[in-house]
């Protein structure tokens, strides 16, 4: 975010088999015109005041389906970083620093 106040995505949450298994996902939309030059597709980024609603037990699905759309690339700021973001086993602040 161009302002670095947080920000959340749309997700889905699991437990099968009694809480034996757990698993979660991220979900996906098509790419904004900034994203869209890195990747076709990016995470759904959820405006804070659609977090209740994304939350909600007795949401509609049609009401949750209006909300996976790409976010506004206005809002957002883009900046190279190395390629150390590229190996899951670097997860530090050094993943988000800009490149040299």
């Amino acid at each position: 975010m161009k302002d670095e106040r947080p920000f959340a995505f749309a997700g889905l949450w699991e437990s099968w088999h009694d809480d034996e298994v757990r698993s979660c996902a991220i979900l996906t939309t098509q790419a904004n015109e900034l994203v869209r030059v890195v990747h076709e597709r990016m995470p759904v980024i959820l405006p804070a005041e659609d977090y209740e609603a994304w939350l909600d037990p007795e949401a509609e699905r049609e009401e949750l389906v209006s909300l996976l759309r790409p976010y506004p690339g206005d809002d957002l700021e883009t900046f190279p970083v190395s390629r150390f973001v590229n190996s899951p086993r670097n997860n530090d602040e050094r993943c988000v620093e800009p490149a040299a």
